[in-house]
């Protein structure tokens, strides 16, 4: 096909859905859009999804982005990316928006591997959570896993399945329905279904996705992503944020989606992935000096479903250096180092919170001080439980916790 100009307010760059079953699956819109497209740009599959001798192909270099820069150069020119369904549910559109503004582009999506699961069990979408272990680690699918739950997931490749299988049955979940769709929508659809237990040991098709129906054994632990998990839910040497005093630190942390939290001086971790488990979009970092708590962090994560925890070996305040900026900070310990508040509370943006505790008078110290130049909040945790005493019971005292809450103007 011979170049042609392009319309000024028509966008150069177009990112179509498409399905298994090729130009089949496309609306008469998107298949002219392809048909007119003078660069078709996509993965080795998409690609050959399509016939089209005139237009020049470009498949995808790795990382994703590195293609990036060969598209600014075909600006100008009609460049069509294909992409798998819906491009902008875990698919390239969305890397595409944050690199070109949204007037350069048009999408025309396909159906999701997500809705076309849903059709085919009759789960209603909005009652399903839609997950993606695609180049990421399936450990995040820990922290969905709970009693009733349903959950689709983008598999990485054929052997994603089988590590789910046995995942869910590391949780206790073996009774779990378990199905892996093949090729949907294409003329090559094939289900594989049964449990978690009884899950055929058979390799899938490369392109496949999951679905789950969550449904707990005899034994199996249910973990909340309210605040406050058990403290056995951690493996510690004892520097842990006990149950509630981690509940009442999270609270004043107050999690929101899409935010960062720092959390100094992580011990086990739990603060951190307590937060991430409460967002849906939320990063947080662990920063921690010694080296055996950071691979014990690491482990937490996984196990609890969190394994996009960022972890920082290093002792504060130096280790702060560098760091991607907070929304939020934790400082559980090491309040007495010199300058760690100060570097913490400039790292902060407006409307930013710090949470620090103290259990020392050296820290308590450092928390009145803090107060009287910042302001906040300070309240003081005292936690009792009841333990034995004799033949009766009687409340058995924490050591109090100095807590302060203050957001920077």
């Amino acid at each position: 096909m011979s170049a042609m100009a392009l319309p000024l307010d028509q966008p150069w760059l177009s990112v179509v859905g498409i399905g298994d079953d090729g130009l089949a699956s496309l609306s008469p819109a998107a298949r002219a859009v392809v048909e007119a497209g003078e660069v078709l740009v996509g993965g080795r599959r998409q690609l050959a999804l399509v016939a089209h001798e005139g237009a020049e192909r470009l498949a995808w270099r790795r990382p994703l982005e590195a293609t990036f820069d060969d598209l600014e150069a075909r600006r100008g020119r009609r460049v069509v990316v294909l992409a798998s369904g819906d491009p902008m549910c875990f698919g390239v559109g969305e890397t595409l928006a944050r690199r070109f503004a949204l007037e350069e582009m048009r999408v025309l999506p396909a159906p999701s591997a997500f809705s076309l699961v849903c059709a085919r069990l009759g789960w209603s979408r909005g009652e399903v959570e839609c997950l993606s272990v695609h180049g990421r680690s399936p450990d995040a699918l820990r922290r969905h896993i709970a009693p009733g739950a349903r959950l689709i997931a983008l598999s990485h490749d054929g052997g994603t399945p089988d590590l789910i299988a046995t995942l869910l049955c590391e949780q206790g979940y073996g009774p779990s329905g378990l199905w892996a769709f093949e090729h949907l929508g294409g003329g090559a659809e094939r289900r594989v279904e049964g449990t978690a237990e009884a899950w055929p040991e058979a390799s899938c098709a490369a392109l496949n996705t999951i679905a789950i129906a969550c449904v707990p054994g005899v034994g199996a632990t249910a973990w909340p992503c309210v605040p406050g998990l058990p403290d056995e839910a951690f493996e510690s040497d004892g520097m842990l944020t006990r149950r509630d005093v981690r509940a009442a630190s999270l609270a004043r942390l107050a999690p929101l989606a899409g935010q960062r939290l720092w959390d100094v001086g992580a011990g086990s971790g739990a603060v951190a992935i307590e937060w991430l488990r409460a967002l849906r979009r939320g990063q947080a970092i662990a920063i921690e000096r010694d080296p055996e708590r950071c691979a014990r962090i690491e482990r937490n994560a996984q196990r609890l479903g969190t394994p996009e925890i960022v972890v920082a070996q290093g002792s504060a305040p130096a280790a702060l250096d560098g760091l991607p900026p907070p929304d939020a900070i934790f400082i559980g310990g090491g309040l007495s180092e010199p300058g760690l508040l100060e570097r913490c509370w400039q790292a902060l943006p407006q409307g930013g919170r710090l949470v620090a505790n103290a259990v020392t008078l050296e820290g308590e110290q450092a928390l009145l001080a803090w107060r009287a130049k910042v302001g906040g909040e300070l309240v003081r945790l005292m936690i009792a439980r009841a333990e034995p005493v004799g033949r009766f019971d009687g409340w058995h005292p924490a050591m109090p916790v100095t807590q302060l809450a203050a957001v920077r103007p």
